[in-house]
Protein backbone atom coordinates (compact mmCIF):
# COMPACT_ATOMS: atom_id res chain seq x y z
CA UNK A 1 0.00 0.00 0.00
CA UNK A 2 1.92 3.17 -1.12
CA UNK A 3 0.48 5.69 1.74
CA UNK A 4 2.36 7.09 4.66
CA UNK A 5 -1.54 6.03 6.04
CA UNK A 6 -1.16 4.80 10.13
CA UNK A 7 -4.12 3.04 11.91
CA UNK A 8 -5.67 5.39 15.11
CA UNK A 9 -8.36 4.60 16.93
CA UNK A 10 -11.09 6.56 15.23
CA UNK A 11 -10.90 4.11 12.34
CA UNK A 12 -14.57 2.81 13.39
CA UNK A 13 -15.09 5.69 15.86
CA UNK A 14 -19.04 6.09 16.46
CA UNK A 15 -19.78 2.93 13.62
CA UNK A 16 -20.15 -0.27 15.95
CA UNK A 17 -24.37 0.14 16.70
CA UNK A 18 -24.37 0.61 13.16
CA UNK A 19 -22.49 -2.54 12.13
CA UNK A 20 -24.77 -5.10 12.54
CA UNK A 21 -28.13 -3.94 10.67
CA UNK A 22 -25.94 -2.18 8.49
CA UNK A 23 -23.81 -4.66 6.97
CA UNK A 24 -24.58 -7.60 4.50
CA UNK A 25 -24.29 -10.92 6.15
CA UNK A 26 -22.12 -13.65 5.17
CA UNK A 27 -23.29 -16.20 2.45
CA UNK A 28 -25.64 -18.83 4.39
CA UNK A 29 -23.53 -22.06 4.81
CA UNK A 30 -20.47 -20.11 5.82
CA UNK A 31 -20.11 -22.00 9.30
CA UNK A 32 -21.41 -25.54 7.63
CA UNK A 33 -18.72 -25.01 5.21
CA UNK A 34 -16.12 -24.38 7.93
CA UNK A 35 -17.55 -27.09 10.19
CA UNK A 36 -16.94 -29.74 7.29
CA UNK A 37 -13.72 -28.35 6.19
CA UNK A 38 -11.43 -27.91 9.20
CA UNK A 39 -13.59 -31.03 10.32
CA UNK A 40 -15.00 -29.05 13.80
CA UNK A 41 -16.58 -30.83 16.13
CA UNK A 42 -17.30 -28.91 18.93
CA UNK A 43 -13.87 -28.95 20.80
CA UNK A 44 -11.01 -26.34 20.22
CA UNK A 45 -10.14 -22.78 20.62
CA UNK A 46 -10.83 -20.24 18.13
CA UNK A 47 -9.49 -16.81 17.98
CA UNK A 48 -11.47 -14.06 15.81
CA UNK A 49 -8.96 -11.11 14.98
CA UNK A 50 -10.38 -7.82 14.47
CA UNK A 51 -13.74 -9.08 15.29
CA UNK A 52 -16.09 -6.40 14.79
CA UNK A 53 -19.32 -6.80 17.14
CA UNK A 54 -18.44 -10.71 16.77
CA UNK A 55 -20.47 -11.24 13.14
CA UNK A 56 -18.49 -14.25 12.32
CA UNK A 57 -17.07 -15.55 15.81
CA UNK A 58 -20.73 -15.83 17.03
CA UNK A 59 -21.61 -17.57 13.87
CA UNK A 60 -18.97 -19.96 14.59
CA UNK A 61 -19.37 -20.42 18.72
CA UNK A 62 -20.90 -24.02 18.21
CA UNK A 63 -18.03 -25.42 16.41
CA UNK A 64 -15.77 -24.62 19.45
CA UNK A 65 -15.11 -25.33 23.01
CA UNK A 66 -14.64 -21.32 23.58
CA UNK A 67 -14.42 -18.60 21.48
CA UNK A 68 -11.69 -15.51 21.73
CA UNK A 69 -12.72 -12.23 19.40
CA UNK A 70 -10.01 -9.34 19.91
CA UNK A 71 -10.87 -5.83 18.39
CA UNK A 72 -9.27 -2.24 19.22
CA UNK A 73 -12.75 -0.38 19.20
CA UNK A 74 -14.11 -0.28 22.48
CA UNK A 75 -17.67 0.06 20.93
CA UNK A 76 -17.41 -3.15 18.73
CA UNK A 77 -16.01 -4.95 21.99
CA UNK A 78 -19.06 -3.97 23.58
CA UNK A 79 -21.92 -5.01 20.79
CA UNK A 80 -20.53 -8.42 20.47
CA UNK A 81 -20.38 -9.20 24.21
CA UNK A 82 -24.01 -7.70 24.00
CA UNK A 83 -24.87 -9.74 21.38
CA UNK A 84 -23.03 -13.16 22.93
CA UNK A 85 -24.82 -12.46 26.11
CA UNK A 86 -28.43 -12.27 24.22
CA UNK A 87 -27.56 -15.50 22.59
CA UNK A 88 -26.76 -17.20 25.77
CA UNK A 89 -23.38 -17.79 25.05
CA UNK A 90 -21.33 -15.57 27.34
CA UNK A 91 -20.23 -18.67 29.24
CA UNK A 92 -17.95 -19.67 26.29
CA UNK A 93 -16.72 -16.53 24.62
CA UNK A 94 -14.29 -13.81 25.20
CA UNK A 95 -14.09 -10.30 23.93
CA UNK A 96 -10.79 -8.27 23.69
CA UNK A 97 -10.36 -4.89 23.11
CA UNK A 98 -6.86 -5.04 21.80
CA UNK A 99 -4.65 -4.31 18.75
CA UNK A 100 -3.54 -7.25 16.60
CA UNK A 101 -0.09 -6.37 16.88
CA UNK A 102 -0.27 -6.47 20.69
CA UNK A 103 -0.93 -10.31 20.58
CA UNK A 104 -0.11 -12.87 21.88
CA UNK A 105 -1.43 -11.18 24.53
CA UNK A 106 -1.39 -14.41 26.59
CA UNK A 107 -4.07 -15.77 25.14
CA UNK A 108 -3.04 -19.00 24.86
CA UNK A 109 -2.75 -21.60 22.09
CA UNK A 110 -5.72 -21.67 18.99
CA UNK A 111 -7.26 -24.44 17.04
CA UNK A 112 -8.59 -21.63 14.16
CA UNK A 113 -7.53 -18.05 13.87
CA UNK A 114 -9.84 -16.39 11.33
CA UNK A 115 -9.31 -12.83 9.92
CA UNK A 116 -13.07 -11.69 8.35
CA UNK A 117 -12.31 -8.87 6.44
CA UNK A 118 -9.71 -7.37 9.16
CA UNK A 119 -6.57 -8.48 7.90
CA UNK A 120 -5.86 -4.78 5.31
CA UNK A 121 -5.87 -2.59 8.52
CA UNK A 122 -3.10 -4.48 10.50
CA UNK A 123 0.75 -4.51 10.19
CA UNK A 124 0.22 -8.02 7.76
CA UNK A 125 3.95 -9.18 8.69
CA UNK A 126 3.79 -9.08 12.22
CA UNK A 127 0.33 -10.51 12.77
CA UNK A 128 0.72 -13.37 10.25
CA UNK A 129 3.67 -14.35 11.74
CA UNK A 130 2.40 -13.74 15.79
CA UNK A 131 -0.90 -15.47 15.05
CA UNK A 132 1.14 -18.47 13.52
CA UNK A 133 2.97 -19.14 16.69
CA UNK A 134 -0.46 -18.83 18.32
CA UNK A 135 -1.64 -22.08 16.76
CA UNK A 136 -1.27 -25.18 17.53
CA UNK A 137 0.03 -28.43 15.47
CA UNK A 138 -1.96 -28.32 12.35
CA UNK A 139 -3.83 -25.07 13.22
CA UNK A 140 -5.32 -23.62 10.20
CA UNK A 141 -5.38 -19.35 9.59
CA UNK A 142 -9.13 -18.56 7.82
CA UNK A 143 -9.12 -15.67 5.59
CA UNK A 144 -12.60 -14.96 5.05
CA UNK A 145 -14.21 -12.10 2.69
CA UNK A 146 -16.90 -10.98 0.41
CA UNK A 147 -16.60 -12.67 -3.40
CA UNK A 148 -15.89 -9.81 -5.39
CA UNK A 149 -15.88 -11.25 -8.55
CA UNK A 150 -19.67 -11.75 -8.96
CA UNK A 151 -22.40 -9.41 -10.35
CA UNK A 152 -25.14 -9.36 -7.96
CA UNK A 153 -28.02 -7.56 -10.61
CA UNK A 154 -31.66 -7.36 -8.81
CA UNK A 155 -33.45 -8.23 -11.96
CA UNK A 156 -36.43 -9.81 -10.93
CA UNK A 157 -36.82 -8.84 -7.57
CA UNK A 158 -39.53 -6.17 -6.09
CA UNK A 159 -37.73 -3.34 -5.62
CA UNK A 160 -35.12 -0.96 -6.89
CA UNK A 161 -31.52 -1.53 -6.33
CA UNK A 162 -29.39 0.27 -3.01
CA UNK A 163 -27.57 2.73 -5.48
CA UNK A 164 -24.63 2.80 -4.03
CA UNK A 165 -22.73 5.39 -6.70
CA UNK A 166 -24.54 8.08 -5.81
CA UNK A 167 -24.13 7.26 -1.87
CA UNK A 168 -20.12 7.01 -2.63
CA UNK A 169 -20.70 10.41 -4.58
CA UNK A 170 -22.33 12.44 -1.72
CA UNK A 171 -19.84 11.00 0.68
CA UNK A 172 -17.22 12.47 -1.07
CA UNK A 173 -18.89 15.82 -1.78
CA UNK A 174 -19.05 15.64 2.26
CA UNK A 175 -15.35 14.21 2.90
CA UNK A 176 -13.41 15.13 -0.32
CA UNK A 177 -12.33 12.95 -3.20
CA UNK A 178 -10.08 10.70 -1.30
CA UNK A 179 -11.11 7.45 0.84
CA UNK A 180 -11.00 8.51 4.50
CA UNK A 181 -9.87 6.38 6.89
CA UNK A 182 -9.31 7.21 11.01
CA UNK A 183 -7.64 10.53 11.30
CA UNK A 184 -5.79 9.77 7.80
CA UNK A 185 -6.81 9.43 4.10
CA UNK A 186 -6.32 6.18 1.84
CA UNK A 187 -5.40 7.31 -1.43
CA UNK A 188 -4.47 4.02 -3.08
CA UNK A 189 -6.79 1.91 -0.92
CA UNK A 190 -5.75 -0.99 1.03
CA UNK A 191 -3.67 -3.77 0.75
CA UNK A 192 -4.18 -6.97 -1.36
CA UNK A 193 -1.02 -9.86 -1.52
CA UNK A 194 -2.24 -11.93 1.36
CA UNK A 195 -0.91 -14.73 -0.11
CA UNK A 196 2.70 -13.94 -0.11
CA UNK A 197 2.55 -12.68 3.38
CA UNK A 198 0.94 -15.64 4.57
CA UNK A 199 3.40 -17.80 3.09
CA UNK A 200 6.33 -16.20 4.32
CA UNK A 201 4.84 -16.47 7.67
CA UNK A 202 5.33 -19.89 7.49
CA UNK A 203 1.67 -21.26 6.00
CA UNK A 204 1.23 -23.62 3.27
CA UNK A 205 -1.73 -23.38 0.87
CA UNK A 206 -4.17 -21.84 0.95
CA UNK A 207 -7.26 -24.26 -0.16
CA UNK A 208 -9.88 -21.81 -1.70
CA UNK A 209 -13.64 -22.32 -1.37
CA UNK A 210 -16.90 -20.69 -1.87
CA UNK A 211 -20.24 -20.13 -0.21
CA UNK A 212 -22.68 -19.77 -3.19
CA UNK A 213 -24.62 -16.40 -2.64
CA UNK A 214 -27.33 -14.34 -4.86
CA UNK A 215 -29.72 -14.95 -2.36
CA UNK A 216 -32.31 -12.41 -2.50
CA UNK A 217 -32.52 -9.56 0.70
CA UNK A 218 -35.19 -6.89 1.29
CA UNK A 219 -33.57 -3.52 2.65
CA UNK A 220 -35.38 -0.52 4.08
CA UNK A 221 -33.44 2.77 3.75
CA UNK A 222 -32.62 2.49 8.05
CA UNK A 223 -30.64 -0.42 6.74
CA UNK A 224 -28.76 1.09 3.80
CA UNK A 225 -28.17 4.16 6.47
CA UNK A 226 -26.91 1.84 8.94
CA UNK A 227 -25.05 0.57 6.28
CA UNK A 228 -23.14 3.76 5.30
CA UNK A 229 -21.97 4.59 8.72
CA UNK A 230 -20.97 1.46 9.42
CA UNK A 231 -17.98 1.69 7.13
CA UNK A 232 -14.58 3.19 7.78
CA UNK A 233 -14.78 5.86 4.82
CA UNK A 234 -18.38 7.31 6.54
CA UNK A 235 -17.87 6.63 10.20
CA UNK A 236 -20.31 9.11 12.11
CA UNK A 237 -17.27 11.40 13.47
CA UNK A 238 -15.93 12.20 10.38
CA UNK A 239 -19.06 14.31 8.89
CA UNK A 240 -18.48 16.25 12.49
CA UNK A 241 -20.86 18.91 13.00
CA UNK A 242 -22.58 18.23 9.19
CA UNK A 243 -23.35 14.55 10.63
CA UNK A 244 -26.75 15.62 10.68
CA UNK A 245 -27.11 17.43 7.08
CA UNK A 246 -25.15 14.14 5.89
CA UNK A 247 -27.74 11.45 6.94
CA UNK A 248 -30.86 14.22 6.20
CA UNK A 249 -29.26 14.24 2.40
CA UNK A 250 -28.92 10.37 2.34
CA UNK A 251 -32.41 9.65 3.15
CA UNK A 252 -33.70 12.12 0.32
CA UNK A 253 -31.52 10.73 -1.76
CA UNK A 254 -32.94 6.90 -1.35
CA UNK A 255 -36.55 8.53 -0.91
CA UNK A 256 -35.61 9.54 -4.77
CA UNK A 257 -34.68 6.20 -5.57
CA UNK A 258 -37.35 3.95 -4.09
CA UNK A 259 -40.57 6.18 -2.75
CA UNK A 260 -41.61 2.93 -0.89
CA UNK A 261 -38.52 3.01 1.14
CA UNK A 262 -37.55 -0.60 0.19
CA UNK A 263 -34.60 -2.08 -1.74
CA UNK A 264 -33.80 -5.22 -3.51
CA UNK A 265 -29.88 -6.48 -3.20
CA UNK A 266 -28.28 -10.02 -3.37
CA UNK A 267 -26.06 -11.20 -1.20
CA UNK A 268 -22.51 -11.84 -2.33
CA UNK A 269 -20.95 -15.06 -2.43
CA UNK A 270 -18.35 -15.93 0.46
CA UNK A 271 -14.50 -16.51 -0.75
CA UNK A 272 -13.07 -18.80 2.47
CA UNK A 273 -8.95 -19.14 1.94
CA UNK A 274 -7.78 -21.61 4.81
CA UNK A 275 -3.97 -21.81 5.17
CA UNK A 276 -1.69 -24.49 7.19
CA UNK A 277 0.31 -23.91 9.84
CA UNK A 278 3.61 -25.46 8.19
CA UNK A 279 5.60 -27.32 10.52
CA UNK A 280 8.85 -26.48 11.74
CA UNK A 281 12.00 -27.63 11.08
CA UNK A 282 12.41 -29.04 14.71
CA UNK A 283 9.12 -30.63 14.59
CA UNK A 284 9.79 -31.88 11.16
CA UNK A 285 12.96 -33.54 12.52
Amino acid sequence: MNTDWEWDDTLFLGSASYYRRGRLPYAPGLADALAEILALDGRGRLIDVGCGPGTVALSLVDLFGEVVGVDPDSGMIAEAAREAAGLGVGGKTRWVRARAEELPAGLGTFTVAVFAQSFHWMDRELVAATVRDMLGSGGALVHISDLKTQTRGVEDLPYPAVPYAALEELVGGYLGPVRRAGRGVLPHGTPGGEAVVFARAGFTGPQRHVVPGGQALERTSDDVVAGVFSMSFSAPHLFGTRRDDFEADVRRLLRAASPTDRFSERLPGTEIFVWRKAPTAAARA
